[in-house]
């Protein structure tokens, strides 16, 4: 980590941390983001994010861990929510593969939710990167989060659900990377589940299915394809 941000925390607008904003990004974009850690993981290399449910099966949880562990090999900087489930599994396997990866909050810094990842996001924050729009102070509610994943999907060249329901926060963030032109992809388990609406729904307005993560690597900058992987999702 660099010492100009190693222990510290930034007030940083989103021109400054990720360069200029065109129209449509520069819509939903918060004011200023709050970081704590390392960004300079934002300034090299593709960013995917790895989302999903909180309470996610457990062959859920091997598709993210190997999902997530594909993608570090590949160069690419894992980027979730810090939440239980899906995002936590995302985190933690980017980490013991030795990848990079960056966690986005629906509270402030200095609060973490849920309570048992606050080891975790003080781990990041020391060795990562950990970035919030909420300024010390702000109350946490449950409008925070659809907020927080509108602010990912900005952040990151794409993203993927893993797992989810009709009610699930990572479908704010499916359908603004779709507004933000940004390519979003749904894993192919996720159609088992026939009782499920929004899976079609995104298809339609141009989300993709993803059964090999080459498919991935293929639409975003810089990422390393050197290897092969046999992924089926």
């Amino acid at each position: 980590m660099s010492e100009e941000s190693k222990g510290r925390v930034l007030t940083l607008t989103p021109e400054e941390l990720l360069g200029p904003l065109n129209e449509v990004e520069a819509r939903h974009a918060p004011k200023f983001l709050f970081i704590e850690g390392d960004r300079n993981l934002l300034r090299t290399g593709p960013r995917v994010a790895v989302i999903g449910s909180r309470r996610v099966t457990e062959d859920g949880l091997r598709r993210t861990n190997r999902l997530a562990r594909e993608l570090v090999g590949a160069g690419v900087t894992v980027i979730s929510g810090l939440a239980e489930g899906v995002d936590t599994a995302a985190h933690q396997a980017s980490i013991e593969a030795g990848g990079k990866t960056v966690a986005v909050i629906g509270t402030p810094l200095d609060k973490a939710y849920p309570t048992s990842n606050r080891k975790l996001q003080a781990y990041l924050s020391e060795n990562q990167l950990v970035i919030s729009q909420f300024a010390i102070g702000t109350p946490t509610q449950p409008k925070n989060f659809p907020q927080r994943n509108r602010t990912m999907a900005l952040i990151s060249h794409a993203s993927v659900i893993v797992e989810a329901g009709e009610s699930s926060g990572s479908l704010s963030q499916g359908w603004e990377a779709l507004r933000l032109g940004r390519p979003l992809f749904l894993l192919r388990s996720i159609f088992d589940d026939p009782a499920l609406k929004w899976p079609t729904q995104m298809l339609e307005y141009g989300a993709s299915v993803l059964t090999d993560v080459e498919e991935l690597l293929e639409v975003i900058p810089c990422a390393d394809m050197s290897e092969q992987f046999d992924a089926a999702f």
